[in-house]
């Protein structure tokens, strides 16, 4: 019977990569009636479980933290390119598409993810705990790439409104490339060790701890396509949702910013779940490394991609943050800050983390 049941998991878990992207070919471009929308809907909820399930495939025989940086920077770089598909097409609207998005990536990551990760943790294992100096130059990292692309646009004086100009957005994207280049090899190379789930007197887990067998080379090459046609198919359907998503905010007064983050909810998806299996494993550094990764990578590859996109965009590119949201970023720092330094979390920083994303939702809604 168990036997059976893995098979079934198995095929399941090819075939939906497979339909979502054959179903994306389909709906490209077409305006979706109801029910197709409710089949879409459907066949992307079983892209992201299956997404989860070739990342585990892929991380366990890469090890981490390979393994959390394959699933974040997948995800990101499909991100990326529908981003720059929507500016395309968003007219007006797209000036502000790029900060969004990245903004509502960043307040996911970091409050929403790492919140309920060490909530899970915490609850399971008592105290979830996690290695400080990984999890601090990751949230350093992040600090730094989320201020010198979202909050200095706001002051700059070169160009009016919250934006920069030519030589400052070049500036920016090479910084955030340069620093996520950095922080990737800092993760994967020279401190590894710092990035390693880690044992409650706080030694570093290695491969050992791991009973199940590590999948075939061919299988993890399998998984990892069927990761990258399951994301493609993730994101893709979300854009393909969206003109439904945004008549429903309209129809209900809200604005447009909404959209945004519900997109960047359904595409964040994949890694929260994740997440979440790591953690009830007591793995909670896997959590840290795929939500403050996936937070870094979102704007690290983002920024210079719509740098570039630039070139060729009709409109005003707008980064700068508004006051509130430049509120929540910096509350966001500190909180965080001070979640890591100890290297172990109890539920209530999960808390407080869930409580600054539900306040950023709800400032969303009612800005």
């Amino acid at each position: 019977m168990t036997d059976r049941i893995k098979a079934m998991a198995s095929r399941w878990t090819v075939a939906v990569p497979v339909l979502a992207v054959v179903l994306l070919v389909l709906t490209w471009g077409r305006t979706l009636p109801g029910g197709v929308v409710v089949v879409v809907t459907l066949v992307l909820a079983g892209a992201v479980l299956a997404a989860v399930h070739h990342a585990e495939v892929v991380a366990h025989r890469v090890g981490e933290p390979f393994g959390s940086l394959v699933l974040a920077v997948a995800v990101t770089v499909i991100e990326v390119a529908l981003i720059v598909t929507l500016m395309l097409d968003g007219g007006d609207k797209s000036a502000t598409l790029a900060r969004d998005t990245v903004f509502a990536a960043v307040m996911i990551t970091c409050n929403g993810i790492v919140g309920i990760s060490l909530l899970v943790g915490s609850l399971r294992h008592k105290t979830a705990v996690f290695n400080s100096e990984g999890t601090g130059a990751a949230l350093a990292t992040v600090t730094t790439l989320a201020t010198l692309s979202l909050v200095l646009p706001t002051f700059t004086t070169s160009k009016p409104g919250p934006e920069f100009s030519t030589v400052q957005l070049t500036f920016a994207a090479v910084a955030s490339l340069s620093l996520y280049g950095l922080f990737v090899a800092t993760q994967t190379v020279r401190h590894r060790d710092y990035f390693l789930p880690v044992a409650k007197q706080g030694e570093t887990s290695g491969p050992e701890e791991e009973h199940a067998e590590a999948p075939s080379t061919r299988t993890a090459l399998i998984s990892a396509g069927l990761l990258l046609l399951a994301l493609i198919g993730v994101v893709g359907l979300a854009k393909g949702v969206s003109p439904t998503i945004e008549s429903g905010v309209q129809a209900a007064g809200l604005g447009h910013g909404v959209v945004g983050v519900i997109i960047a909810l359904l595409v964040l998806l994949p890694e929260t779940i994740a997440a979440v299996r790591a953690a009830r494993r007591n793995h909670v550094q896997t959590s840290m490394n795929l939500a403050l990764g996936s937070a870094m990578a979102s704007i690290g590859l983002t920024i210079p991609a719509v740098a570039l996109a630039s070139l060729w965009l009709p409109g005003a590119l707008v980064l700068g943050l508004g006051s509130t949201h430049m509120v929540l970023l910096a509350l966001t720092v500190v909180v965080s800050a001070l979640t890591v330094v100890p290297g172990r979390a109890t539920p209530l920083q999960g808390g407080v983390h869930l409580v600054l994303l539900a306040a950023y939702l709800e400032l969303a809604i009612n800005p």
